[in-house]
């Protein structure tokens, strides 16, 4: 009879533990991975890892989401500690005290270096009243690639700077379509062509990075900011500019 080993039956590895950006006795910036959910919902679809759940290991006491990322997009996400905190935060969020800097990378050079886009969106599935939406998009650059597509020999691709004014279902995503700019990788609301081109390079996420938030501290008002290190999917993809400006490339 075969000896029994120890290691047939080791317990899985607990995931690792979420990159805390900035830490106070009553709220945390953390760094959501790509491919995360944050919390269950009814997009869950049988997933049972949810950044909620770890960051309360984690932290080791309940925590309170501020707001939400996407499960494909990565980055800074704001969370609390205590009701009073998390109430404030809140309040400063639909305020407009919180500022959301994204980095996207889309399909095509839009026309304008720096543009608005107030589109009206619904709220997602079941909810279908439009209600307003606003982006800021900066483009940060540009790059053609030796990617035929469309009858064209190459294609061009722009990295943004995205800010939502609003805070509509997949605003930033669906802004993008509404641009004919579409999002590389957002397999939702994207162009598959290019898509498929990334992921010939090597680069399967959404390129969409919750890159920088800044809000006033809810106790002191004192200014709060916490940047997001791009993963080394987008970094390859952001290597794709080659003369991109120091901002980009930090």
């Amino acid at each position: 009879m075969a000896a029994h080993d120890p290691h047939d039956h080791q317990a899985p590895e607990p995931p690792a533990p979420l990159q805390v950006l900035h830490l106070d006795p009553a709220f945390a910036v953390v760094d959501k991975p790509a491919g995360l959910m944050v919390h269950d919902s009814a997009l869950a679809r049988g997933e049972t890892d949810f950044a909620a759940d770890r960051l309360r290991a984690q932290f080791g006491r309940p925590v309170f989401l501020v707001h939400r990322l996407d499960r494909a997009t990565s980055g800074c996400l704001l969370l609390a500690f205590d009701r009073d905190a998390a109430s404030a935060l809140g309040k400063a969020l639909m305020g407009g005290e919180v500022r959301k800097d994204y980095w996207a990378v889309c399909r095509g050079w839009p026309a304008e270096t720096a543009f608005t886009i107030d589109h009206p969106l619904d709220g997602g599935p079941g909810k279908p009243q439009k209600k307003p939406a606003i982006t800021e998009f900066e483009v940060l650059d540009r790059c053609e690639l030796d990617l035929p597509s469309a009858g064209f020999p190459t294609s061009r691709y722009a990295l943004l700077r995205a800010t939502p004014v609003t805070g509509r279902f997949r605003q930033i995503r669906r802004h993008l379509k509404h641009l004919s700019h579409h999002l590389i990788g957002d397999t939702s609301h994207g162009d598959g062509r290019h898509n498929r081109a990334f992921r010939m390079l090597g680069i399967h996420r959404m390129l969409l990075h919750a890159r920088r938030l800044a809000f006033p501290h809810p106790l002191s008002g004192l200014p709060v900011e916490a940047i997001a290190p791009v993963d080394a999917e987008f970094a390859r993809a952001i290597a794709l500019f080659r003369h991109g400006d120091d901002d980009a490339n930090a």
